[in-house]
């Protein structure tokens, strides 16, 4: 890198290179642009706009719940529609408003603070956004068709089977969250992804931001945390479309089989979005008490351990449903564990404070409010654990006070942290003092008031989901405070958007890093570059703004790391995964309308499951499957260079021919979450196992071992026939590595024909019984898998038939063989559960 004084000409060259880089990263003119921009900050910006709209909508809707409630005997809402109110508020709040919102913000901070110009994935991100979008216009559409769902936000069954909920509102839930959750999956992946390998140089795990290490647990919680309930939802819409049997008891179903794998997703939920939370307060406390935060190490154990620990007490929310009491001990005894690490957490904040000198301003007033009310709601969830209080509180008011307080307080009351703590960063100015404290004091008075009178309505016997109560209960002077008071919260709530609005309008102009905070994204300029960084920053420390300010600078010149855009070609820099050094330079894509297309595509295909019309959705099987292949066609780069000149004298190679290439990282990450889904899948039918009486049922057969081990050996030679391609590849063997690609895909083809016919010999039709069912279900699972391989076998044969891989490029055959080896794996697992184990067993 330079020193000293730049000359005439390095100051020249400096406005070109800076005029070529906003060239590249620009997003496109008006309408075209929007609809075409991919760039990480506009889709951050997107995200965390649509929450917010998606919180006022469900706010409204939580108005009126609590007019109805104000007083015993109104009729501000009739039952249906107060039930259909209930169930969208809760859908609204838990899938459209608090995860997409947190996974906003780190789309916007975490390449800031990592010190990368974008994610890795900008198409991906960009389709995550539409499939959000997308999905919560679906879900409220059903309120057009007068089809609303009204099953409660978690939806269980029978309630929500065709016998009970013979319209299409249970439809509209469950394709809406589904496609909604696209974007949270998409997110994990890239989120996962940018943390692991663009971070600056010099950032090694150990000087992360705590921000960025909670969203990595939050991501890598997403991925197994997610599947289940999607998986969920595709057997109850399979069950309503098709008939199939998995929640039915009269067909050996079970309604509980949909609780457990509701809550394998929804307990983890809780810390999902308390994770990102606290990574804000970690942030805010030590800027706010200008000084590194105390016990970064077991801050970050923390984290990890809550990610671990959640996963394991889904059942603190089925302890009523008859399980047995050994079970509810373990479940009680996880469930108050779990509270060990946040109070590692809240200790060490408290700590920095104390060892500081605070600062009291706008987002140390919501830090103070999360304190005192997420610590009431979680000492109210350690009530709740103990089975005995749990059997009384359960289903009644004191659990929505409880889950308000853990989820307002754990999540909106940072947020609101992180909102005016990096507003000045996204906007340029300040928010105005006095309208913010008049925010804060009439959410945390509104929202106290409000909820803290449930705990009491809750012991008295108020049940929730309940449209009025008996006067002789004796609650409703409470009531009507809560209903009041809830008024009071929804005007601070506007006064808070108000104040956000105005700011980017009307606000004063905020001096460079205004709280005098260390982390990286406060050295960047005002207005925000679109490649964010003009050279990509060399660190030395956890807070290297306070570390060294010549920070700052460094990143705004251009003859650093990537300081000139190679092709006119946005580039990222690839560090290590450890230790954060240079590795390649990671090429992306500029703006296209790819990531609308397939969405839309998505959403004729779900309009078909919704209207009954699945001529429609397998219409859309065709155009859906060429528009990602094509994606994948234009992924990649032909006339790429294998190494580019990162900076004066530093080759790198570009990410086709790197080892650890986003590509490989983002299969990784994909395998996790299909693994969970998998694995969601399976202990579905094992489940279903232990509660039968006979398994297989009556009328099914378990088939011969020959037939399945020829199938396990032709999809096993499928394997082997794969893992040659890359060899071939690295030898510069192209046709040989073409013929093992082909032969790979005929021995899948043999093997999907040949597991059709023993899977149709050894079951009924699907719809007899639950064993079929879920026969039927887990070997169209793995065989979809196979097509999928053999697609992007056949994908990878045309590439490098075409000169797109080759010796210097492997990245696309590595992951074509990376995908058949875990498609081979979950084979032997399925055709083992399938076939072997109820023989042996």
């Amino acid at each position: 890198m330079s020193t000293g004084a730049p000359t005439p000409g390095d100051h020249l060259r400096h406005n070109e290179r800076l005029a070529l880089l906003e060239r590249v990263w620009a997003n496109g003119r008006g309408l075209v642009g929007q609809l075409t921009a991919v760039n990480h900050s506009t889709i951050a910006f997107r995200f965390i706009l649509t929450g917010f709209a998606f919180l006022l909508v469900g706010g409204m809707l939580s108005m009126f719940i609590r007019l109805q409630l104000a007083w015993p005997g109104l009729n501000v809402l009739d039952p249906e529609r107060y039930a259909q109110f209930v169930t969208m508020h809760g859908t609204t709040m838990m899938f459209l408003f608090a995860v997409p919102i947190m996974e906003g913000f780190a789309m916007y901070l975490v390449p800031k603070m990592l010190g990368a110009r974008d994610l890795p994935f900008p198409r991906l991100s960009a389709f995550g956004w539409w499939c959000y979008l997308f999905g919560g216009l679906f879900l409220y559409s059903s309120f057009l068709f007068g089809a609303a769902p009204d099953g409660g936000w978690f939806m269980y069954t029978p309630l929500t089977d065709r016998t009970y909920s013979p319209g299409m509102g249970p439809d509209f839930w469950l394709i809406g969250v589904t496609f909604a959750e696209i974007a949270a999956v998409t997110a994990a992946v890239e989120l996962i992804v940018a943390i692991l390998i663009t971070r600056a140089p010099g950032m090694d795990l150990r000087r992360m931001p705590l921000f960025a290490w909670a969203i990595l647990v939050m991501a890598f919680m997403i991925a197994f945390g997610f599947p289940p309930l999607i998986l969920a939802s595709i057997l109850l819409e399979i069950q309503r479309a098709f008939d199939f049997a998995f929640f039915e008891v009269a067909r050996g179903g079970d309604p509980l089989l949909w609780q457990h794998l509701f809550w394998l997703f929804g307990h983890p939920e809780v810390y999902i979005i308390f994770l990102p939370a606290a990574g804000v307060v970690s942030m805010v406390v030590a800027t706010f008490a200008r000084r590194p935060i105390v016990g970064y190490t077991w801050i970050v154990l923390a984290l990890v351990a809550t990610g671990f620990l959640s996963f394991g007490l889904w059942v603190h929310h089925m302890f009523t449903v008859g399980i047995p009491l050994l079970a509810l001990a373990f479940f009680s005894a996880a469930s108050m564990a779990v509270a060990i690490p946040t109070g590692i957490q809240v200790f060490a904040w408290i700590a920095t404070l104390w060892a500081g000198r605070p600062w009291l301003r706008v987002p140390m007033l919501y830090i103070v409010g999360f304190f005192v009310v997420f610590v009431c709601g979680g000492l109210t969830g350690v009530m709740l654990a103990f089975v005995p209080f749990d059997w009384q509180a359960h289903d009644t008011h004191f659990v929505v006070a409880h889950l308000h307080y853990v989820l307002i307080g754990g999540l909106m009351f940072p947020m609101f942290a992180g909102l005016y703590y990096w507003l000045p960063l996204a906007s340029g100015r300040m928010p105005s003092e006095s309208l913010s404290r008049s925010g804060f004091w009439l959410i945390f008075i509104g929202f106290n008031l409000t909820f803290l009178p449930m705990h009491i309505t809750g012991l008295a016997g108020m049940p929730r989901r309940v449209d009025t109560y008996s006067m002789e209960l004796g609650v409703h002077w409470l009531n009507l405070l809560s209903t009041a008071a809830g008024f009071v919260m929804a005007v601070g709530m506007v006064a808070i958007l108000i104040d956000v609005a105005l700011c980017f309008r009307l606000g004063r102009r905020a001096p460079a890093n205004p709280w005098q905070a260390g982390t990286l994204e406060w050295a960047l300029p005002r207005p925000v570059p679109n490649y964010n960084f003009a050279s990509v920053p060399v660190v030395d420390g956890r807070y290297p703004l306070w570390d060294d300010p010549g920070v700052a600078e460094a990143g705004a010149r251009t003859d650093g790391l990537l300081g000139e855009a190679h092709d006119g070609r946005r580039e990222l820099l690839g560090t290590g995964i450890q230790s954060a050094q240079p590795e390649q330079v990671i090429r992306l894509s500029h703006s296209t309308w790819l990531p609308l297309l397939a969405a839309l595509a998505i959403a004729l295909l779900l309009t078909g499951f919704i209207a009954s019309q699945y001529w429609l959705s397998l219409a859309m099987l065709v155009p859906l499957v060429g528009l990602f292949l094509y994606w994948a066609w234009t992924t990649g780069d032909r006339t790429a260079p294998e190494t580019v000149e990162a900076a004066p004298g530093l080759w790198l190679p570009t990410q086709y021919s790197a080892r650890n290439a986003p590509g490989w990282w983002a299969l990784v990450a994909s395998l996790l979450i299909d693994g969970s889904l998998f694995a969601s899948l399976v202990f579905a039918w094992f489940y279903l196992w232990l509660g039968a009486p006979v398994w297989p049922a009556a009328g099914s057969a378990i088939p011969a071992l020959a037939p399945v081990a020829g199938a396990a050996a032709l999809l096993l030679g499928a394997g082997v026939a794969a893992g040659r391609v890359p060899v071939a590849v690295q030898a510069g063997r192209t046709r040989p590595a073409i013929a093992w690609s082909l032969l790979a895909i005929a021995a899948g083809l043999a093997f999907l024909v040949l597991h059709l016919g023993i899977v149709a010999d050894a079951v009924t039709v699907p719809q007899q019984h639950a064993y079929a069912s879920v026969v039927w279900t887990l070997a169209g699972f793995h065989a979809m898998h196979v097509v999928v391989a053999m697609l992007v076998g056949g994908f990878v044969a045309l590439r490098l038939h075409r000169g797109y891989a080759h010796a210097g490029r492997m990245l696309e055959p590595r992951v074509a063989t990376g995908l058949w080896r875990y498609t081979v794996g979950q084979g032997v697992i399925a055709l083992a559960v399938l076939h072997l184990l109820p023989g042996w067993l």
